[in-house]
């Protein structure tokens, strides 16, 4: 982990290889660095992040997730949109609709090509933030 937040290295249930966190996806790797840059801030501490995280996990294995540990950074994912909703920094229905924006998005994207975002997508994702 970086000098800047020794802590991170300690905190349980990473993915983790002996040189460091393992991530199987990009989007997993900056989830993970939004988390720590949110914490560096003051957003919350890692007491209030573990608790969050751990309530999210057990949601998920009570709605039928088997924990196999590829869906662990969903997890994670989930406990920051939590987080930032509950601490006030953006709305559930705001990340609902960039939720929505990316996987259109993505839908439209040729496998291996990076994802790019445009303005239709938040336009459309606006009416249907659930898909």
């Amino acid at each position: 982990m970086s000098a800047a937040d020794p802590l991170a290295g300690d905190l349980p249930g990473i993915p983790r290889a002996a040189d460091g966190p393992v991530f199987g996806a990009p989007w997993e790797a900056r989830a993970f660095a939004l988390a720590l840059a949110l914490r560096e801030r003051g957003l919350f501490g890692w007491p209030e992040w573990a608790e969050i995280l751990a309530e999210e996990i057990r949601r998920a294995q009570a709605s039928g997730d088997p924990d196999l540990g590829d869906t662990y950074y969903r997890h994670w994912l989930a406990a920051l949109e939590r987080l930032v909703a509950e601490k006030g920094a953006a709305e559930l229905a705001a990340l609902a609709r960039c939720r929505a924006a990316w996987r259109r998005a993505a839908a439209r994207t040729p496998h291996g090509a990076a994802i790019m975002l445009a303005a239709e997508d938040f336009l459309a994702a606006g009416n249907h933030s659930d898909e």
